[in-house]
Parts: C-alpha cells; sequence; structure tokens
C-alpha cells in the first residue's frame, strides 16, 4: 500500500510538471487560435514562426544577452574567486556575503536599482543596458558555483608545478584550471539559465524598440498570445530535453 501511494505522488508530481507544457504542444498544433477549440492537426505555426521577424528579433536579443553576459560573468566571477580565495578568512567573509545580497534581493528592487543607475549615468537604455544588468546578477550565481571548487584545490600543486620551472599564468591553466572546471561550467550553464528565463530586470533596464521573449510575451499576454509563441516554445523544450538526453547518455564501456 505504501508502495502503491508513493507511485501515486510522484505520477501527480510529474502530471503538474508537464501537463502545462503538453497542453502547450498541442496547442502549437491546433490549426484554430482558440485554445478552447481543436481545429485540426497542423504545421501552420511552425512556418509562420520562421516569417515572424519580432519574434526572431526577440529570440535573437534573448540569445545573445544570455550567452555574453554569461561568458562575461563567468569570466569576472573565476577571477573573483581567485581573489577571494588569496584574501583573509575575515574579509573573504565580508566579500562573500556582500555578494550574496542580489541573490536574496527581491529581483524588482535590483532591477529598479540597475534603472536609476543608468539613469544617474545618463546610459542610453537598450541592449547595452540590458547586458550590463545580466551581468550584474548572474556574477554571484557563478561564485556560488566556483567557490567550493576553489576551496577543495591543493595550492602544494600550483606551488610545485611553479618550481618545475612553470610560469604562474602556465601553472594557472594546466594545474589550476582543470580542477575548476567542472565548477566554471556549472556556473556558466547556471548563469545562462538565469539570463534566458529573466523578465523582471530586463523590463525595467530595456529601452524601447527592443524585446527578448519574456518581454515579449509579456506584451502579447494583454492583446493575446499568437500561437507562433506555442510552436516557438515547444522548439525550445524539445531542443532542451535532446541536450539533456545527449548530456546524460554514458557510452557503453568497451570489453577488453
Amino acid at each position: 500500500m505504501r508502495n502503491f501511494a508513493r507511485r501515486i505522488y510522484i505520477a501527480l508530481i510529474i502530471i503538474f510538471l508537464y501537463a502545462p507544457i503538453g497542453t502547450l504542444m498541442v496547442l502549437s498544433f491546433n490549426a484554430s487560435k482558440s485554445r478552447a477549440k481543436w481545429g485540426g492537426f497542423t504545421f501552420k505555426w511552425y512556418a509562420e514562426l520562421f516569417q515572424n521577424d519580432a519574434i526572431l528579433q526577440a529570440l535573437w536579443n534573448t540569445l545573445a544577452i544570455a550567452l555574453l553576459s554569461s561568458l562575461i560573468a563567468t569570466l569576472i566571477g573565476t577571477v573573483a574567486c581567485i581573489a577571494l580565495q588569496n584574501m583573509k578568512k575575515r574579509n573573504r567573509a565580508i566579500v562573500l556575503g556582500i555578494t550574496n545580497i542580489p541573490m536574496l534581493n527581491a529581483e524588482i528592487v535590483t532591477g529598479i536599482s540597475l534603472m536609476l543607475l543608468f539613469i544617474v549615468l545618463g546610459i542610453q537604455f537598450g541592449f547595452f543596458t540590458i547586458l550590463l544588468a545580466h551581468i550584474t546578477f548572474n556574477i554571484p550565481y557563478v561564485i556560488l558555483s566556483v567557490m567550493p571548487r576553489m576551496k577543495q584545490l591543493n595550492p602544494s600543486t600550483y606551488e610545485a608545478a611553479l618550481d618545475l620551472g612553470a610560469s604562474p599564468l602556465q601553472a594557472f591553466f594546466k594545474v589550476t584550471f582543470p580542477d575548476l572546471l567542472p565548477g566554471i561550467l556549472s556556473g556558466f550553464l547556471m548563469a545562462f539559465t538565469m539570463s534566458l528565463d529573466d523578465f523582471i530586470i530586463t523590463h525595467f533596464t530595456k529601452g524601447p524598440g527592443i524585446d527578448t521573449l519574456s518581454t515579449k510575451i509579456y506584451t502579447e499576454v494583454k492583446k493575446g498570445i499568437k500561437p507562433e509563441m506555442y510552436a516557438l516554445s515547444t522548439l525550445i523544450f524539445v531542443t532542451v530535453l535532446i541536450l539533456l538526453l545527449l548530456v546524460n547518455k554514458t557510452p557503453k564501456e568497451k570489453k577488453n
């Protein structure tokens, strides 16, 4: 009886998680624009998606901002972790506490604060301001991912590489960097996901004439979401699912 109850509980969790996505995927093949009426199976919305310049431009902006902000934040966050590791314990604790504030702070506060900062500095709102805002809130997540790996490093290996004649740069990339790589990749992926999904901070820091997918969908909610958005969301979900399957697929060990 207990095992049966556990299975039902797990099934309910899966249903609540994936029923909305399943509904969205079904609607992407619905010939009718009405969500309450099935008009037949069609690929029309997928064809119109690639002819909709506004949606494609929003997709390009979203991917470009997410990729650039993640790369820059990963670089800055990794360098920050190296600097933090060389600080005294008390100073390191203070700086880490400060870097945790953006993660604990409400996004609306961060968004309004960045908007006011850009206004005071006289920076024109647009792609650049969104990029700066995303870099800003991504850095703490990178530090959160890289710092645990940094604490596990054995400083003796780096010093041994220096004693063997390697330059500080060579010792870092051949000894330290490989050990930090899992944390760096984890931080990059987390930053990319956070940037791709962000709406509130983007909404307050974007200028007129530029949209990301999140702000584009928010605008369309008022007048009705176009079915092309269902098609795009389906393609994104399927792409992520395929990537997850490829990453988690373990190659079969060759028998000797």
